[in-house]
């Protein structure tokens, strides 16, 4: 890839706002979006969403809470989907080394 096409790097992290997760924009084509999605410690609200998402933990170690009770542990790595309107929570996140996640959002739920 030319230089000319080069965005930026996945791990080059502005300085994050603490307990905040900071929502990176890279890029959208018709109904589907790609977003870094960065933050250390981090516990969110619970998400209701009306997209499908698939997202990948490339750094750090996660834990993701569904309304059911259900929990999945992630690490470095993982890849998980969620279906529109699954209702979830980011509730456990690594702080030593900050989660950086790659999410695909697509699909709008009809």
């Amino acid at each position: 890839m030319s230089d000319e096409r080069r965005i930026a790097n996945i791990f080059e992290l502005p300085p994050l706002p603490p307990g905040k997760e900071l929502c990176s924009l890279l890029c959208e084509w018709g109904s589907a979006r790609v977003e870094r999605i960065a933050g250390a410690g981090v516990v969110t609200d619970w998400y209701d969403q009306d997209e499908a998402e698939f997202a990948a933990l490339l750094q750090g170690e996660a834990e993701i809470e569904y309304a059911n009770g259900e929990k999945t542990a992630l690490t470095k790595g993982d890849i998980l989907f969620i279906r529109p309107h699954e209702k979830h929570r980011v509730s456990r996140a690594s702080r030593e080394e900050p989660c950086v996640w790659l999410c695909v959002f697509f699909g709008k739920a009809r």
